[in-house]
C-alpha cells in the first residue's frame, strides 16, 4: 500500500446514524442537499440571524480578495459566498462555483453565479488557474483533507490565497451546550416548521453532528501546512466562527503528494 493510500485525514469519523461507509455518505449527503436546495438560503438566513451574507463579504476582504482576481468557490452551495466574491472581484475578475449537488447549483445559477459540477477532492480546473480559492462551511463534507488541500494547492497559482470558513464548537462546556441546543434542536425544528421538508430538517441535524465530530482546528492547520501552504492562520470570531487562511508559496521548494485530479 502506498503512502498516499495510508495517510488520510477524513474531516470526521463515519456517522453511522446517517450512513455506513464513505460511498454511501457521498450519495446520501448529495441527496440531502439536492432536496434542500430551494430552502437552503432561508434556512441559512434564519440560522445566522440574517448576518451571514455580510460576514462572508467581510471575511473575503480580510483574506485579501482583490478586484480582478480569478476566484474558485468550492462547495459553493446556493452561491452566497461566490456572489459576494464576484462583487469584490468586479467586472475584471472571474468567479466559478464548484459543487457536487445539482440542486444547490440550480440555486446558485439563479444568483448569476457561473458553476460547474465537481468535488473538492477532484476539481475540474487547470493547474494554477485561480488567484483565490474559497470554501464556506463545506470542509466537513469532503472525504479527505489531505487530498483536498493538495488539490487546492494545485489549482491556485503561486502566491494565490486560500480562505476556508468553518464552525467549531466553543471550548467551554456551557458554550458547547448552547451551540448544540441551537444547531441540533432549535434550527432543525425551525427548518421543519418553515419548510415542512423532512430532508431539510435531517440535513440541519446532520450539520451539527459533522460540526461536533469534526477534527480539531489544529489538525486542519497542520494539514494545510502538510499540503505545502504557507502563512497558515486561523482567525476566530465569538469562539465559534473560524477563518482559515493560507497562501501557496511564490517559489516551490518541494514536491507535494500526487494531486487528486487532472487539469481540465
Amino acid at each position: 500500500m502506498t503512502e498516499k493510500e495510508t495517510y488520510r485525514l477524513p474531516p470526521h469519523p463515519v456517522l453511522r446514524e446517517y450512513y455506513p461507509d464513505e460511498d454511501t455518505r457521498r450519495r446520501k449527503v448529495r441527496a440531502l442537499f439536492d432536496a434542500s436546495g430551494a430552502h437552503y438560503d432561508w434556512i441559512n438566513s434564519v440560522m445566522s440571524l440574517r448576518t451571514g451574507e455580510r460576514y462572508r463579504a467581510e471575511a473575503l476582504e480580510r483574506a485579501g480578495l482583490q478586484a480582478g482576481d480569478k476566484v474558485v468557490d468550492v462547495g459553493c452551495g446556493t452561491g452566497v459566498l461566490a456572489q459576494k466574491a464576484a462583487e469584490i472581484a468586479g467586472p475584471e475578475g472571474c468567479v466559478i462555483g464548484v459543487d457536487p449537488s445539482p440542486g444547490m447549483l440550480a440555486e446558485a445559477r439563479r444568483r448569476g453565479v457561473t458553476v460547474v459540477v465537481g468535488r473538492g477532492e477532484q476539481l475540474p480546473l487547470a493547474d494554477g488557474s485561480a488567484d483565490f480559492l474559497s470554501m464556506g462551511y463545506a470542509l466537513r463534507h469532503v472525504a479527505d483533507l489531505i487530498e483536498t488541500f493538495a488539490e487546492y494547492r494545485r489549482v491556485l497559482r503561486p502566491g494565490g490565497r486560500l480562505l476556508l470558513l468553518e464552525i467549531a464548537p466553543p471550548r467551554s462546556r456551557l458554550g458547547h451546550w448552547f451551540l448544540r441546543l441551537y444547531l441540533k434542536r432549535i434550527v432543525p425544528a425551525i427548518t421543519w416548521l418553515g419548510t415542512r421538508n423532512p430532508q431539510a430538517r435531517l440535513l440541519m441535524s446532520y450539520y451539527w453532528d459533522t460540526v461536533e465530530q469534526c477534527v480539531p482546528p489544529e489538525a486542519i492547520l497542520d494539514a494545510l501546512r502538510e499540503a505545502g501552504f504557507e502563512e497558515v492562520k486561523r482567525h476566530v470570531l465569538f469562539g465559534i466562527f473560524g477563518e482559515y487562511t493560507a497562501r501557496r508559496p511564490e517559489e516551490e521548494h518541494r514536491d507535494t503528494r500526487t494531486t487528486a485530479g487532472e487539469p481540465a
